[in-house]
């Protein structure tokens, strides 16, 4: 097994399960899961990345390129030493040109779901905006409905998770990421997976990271 620290990243269209298969590489793994979603809300609220970013999110916009790769690498100079895996960034040419400059990627993962489910995933999907945690009414409801579990305070849905947004936004997303990928796979570091359901899709996802890195934890605990 390589001793050498693992570089990864996770791409896929809103609702393809990326922060779930995330969450689970980081347990099974130990790697750290870095989203950068997750670094947009921790900055917005401590005033480090200005009004600009605020409201590109507010209004469900994706973020310039060179306000998120500054956060990026900012974030990533401070990770050098641990093993990490990346979700939500590189979104574009010009971030994944941004990254090249600072590591060599081992692995890039894309899902690929079907256009019907990711519909239905976004119908069911409500949010809470502060923390960004994030509920499907089908496989992990609130435990009283339209409330967060943790804080008690009211989930909504996102204008761009209703259903006559999401066509545009996964049109959106495939024009993006399609450099992206190409890039990638030329390289011979991609790896697709396709299905309509993460826990059939993980088991897949499991044994290509068994083969870069030890487990911490078995496959089965999910």
């Amino acid at each position: 097994m390589a001793s050498k620290l693992l570089r990864a990243v996770i791409l896929g269209p809103p609702g393809s399960g990326k922060g779930t298969v995330c969450q689970r590489v980081a347990q099974s793994f130990g790697l750290q899961h870095l989203s950068s979603g997750h670094f947009l809300r921790e900055n917005i609220r401590a005033n480090t990345v200005g009004d600009m970013a605020k409201q590109y999110i507010e209004k469900g916009l994706l973020v310039p390129d060179h306000v998120i790769t500054r956060l990026m690498m900012s974030e990533l100079e401070n990770r050098r030493l641990e093993h990490w895996l990346l979700d939500g960034f590189p979104r574009t040419l010009v971030q994944a040109e941004a990254l090249d400059k600072i590591c060599e990627l081992d692995l890039v993962i894309t899902l690929n779901i079907p256009f019907e489910t990711l519909k239905d995933r976004l119908s069911r999907r409500w949010i809470h905006p502060p923390s960004g945690r994030v509920y499907n009414l089908d496989f992990n409801p609130p435990h009283v409905h339209g409330i967060d579990d943790i804080t008690g305070e009211p989930l909504v849905q996102q204008e761009d998770d209703k259903p006559e947004a999401v066509a545009a936004r996964l049109r959106q997303y495939k024009d993006v990421a399609k450099p992206v990928i190409e890039l990638y796979k030329s390289r011979g570091v991609l790896h697709q997976f396709s299905g309509t359901e993460t826990n059939k899709i993980w088991p897949y996802v499991y044994t290509l990271f068994s083969n870069k890195i030890t487990p911490i934890q078995s496959k089965e605990a999910y």
